[in-house]
């Protein structure tokens, strides 16, 4: 299976032409919400649900939709899974939001958040040094702690797949609460879900 992609460039194309564009962004509510894509839709990949967007899409299935991150790989992954439900016409931005936003595409901003990937490096981190610390100050068992940190961090590597950013994408933080009054709320449509 050979998944689709798109660069920035002509993805904007696409757009400026008038040609319908169904773009959705992957990430969490908080970083959608940072910045995105102008004409992008917020369904995190957390819980993406490949047949129910496209069960939504009223009459343009035949057209091909569009999925976007922050650099590329959640996208791909999310390709993957409409492929797995059978999905064909689904194409990945390259380089996710920050291309786009690199090549001067329209981006809308908001409130920042802290990226997911950059909340996995803090908490890692903290584990690691925490075991060191209970390590040398209460007992050397406590070092186990960074072990395990270690361990996680290669297991997320080989496997591309990170339990710890899959925990902390349902955090609170990473949700963006939904107000019918908030004006952004009423464009993260995944979100109100």
């Amino acid at each position: 299976m050979s998944l689709r992609t798109i660069t920035p460039k002509e993805l904007d194309r696409l757009h400026v032409s008038g040609e319908r564009i169904e773009l959705i962004d992957v990430r969490t509510p908080a970083e959608y919400r940072a910045f995105h894509v102008e004409y992008a839709m917020n369904a995190p990949l957390d819980s993406l649900d490949p047949r129910a967007i496209m069960a939504s899409r009223n009459g343009s299935s035949g057209q091909s939709l569009y999925l976007i991150c922050h650099r590329g790989n959640n996208s791909q992954k999310a390709s993957e899974r409409f492929h797995e439900c059978g999905f064909d016409n689904v194409v990945s931005v390259e380089g996710g939001t920050m291309a786009c936003a690199e090549q001067g595409l329209p981006i809308k901003r908001g409130r920042k958040a802290i990226s997911l990937e950059c909340q996995v490096r803090i908490l890692a981190g903290f584990f690691v040094i925490l075991g060191v610390l209970l390590g040398f100050a209460v007992s050397p068992y406590f070092t186990i702690l960074s072990a395990v940190m270690g361990a996680g961090l290669m297991y997320a590597g080989i496997t591309d797949s990170c339990p710890m950013a899959m925990s902390l994408a349902r955090m609170p933080w990473n949700r963006v609460p939904c107000s019918k009054n908030d004006e952004t709320a009423k464009n993260e449509t995944a979100c109100c879900a």
